[in-house]
């Protein structure tokens, strides 16, 4: 016998691994808890893609700091996708697709913030009325 007992009732090893009438297996579906395995999968995929941006700056390995800045962020979003899967278990089916649905409307409202935002401040920049030097250094 175990030693878990819920409602005055004793339950058997045997039952808490049946998965029916459990407290925990009654709210959430099958594949919505990660494994050791996935978790270490996560981990490890982590610190690759923690460590190779490190080696990258810090080794100098490409010497075109523009083409080092690039590979570093699409590095970081990769890992963003990695953590999303491995240690938030997003998917298309969790929470019936919702989660997954929330992200993408999310994703879609910082890209239009971000390009609207850019957008705005280049055009800010090149409609401004042009200054000399001189008329620079002359400014309070």
């Amino acid at each position: 016998m175990s030693a878990v007992s819920g409602a005055g009732f004793a339950r058997t090893s045997r039952e808490e691994g049946a998965g029916h009438g459990t407290a925990h297996g009654d709210h959430h579906p099958h594949g919505a808890h990660g494994t050791f395995r996935g978790y270490m999968t996560g981990f490890v995929l982590s610190v690759i893609l923690t460590a190779i941006p490190f080696w990258l700056v810090m080794g100098n390995v490409l010497k075109d700091t523009f083409m080092t800045s690039i590979v570093v962020m699409a590095l970081a979003a990769v890992q963003i996708v990695v953590h999303m899967i491995y240690f938030l278990h997003m998917n298309t089916k969790s929470e019936g697709g919702w989660t997954f649905l929330a992200l993408v409307f999310t994703l879609t409202l910082v890209v239009i913030t971000l390009v609207g935002s850019i957008w705005v401040m280049y055009h800010m920049d090149q409609n401004m009325m042009p200054m000399s030097p001189h008329e620079a250094l002359q400014r309070p």
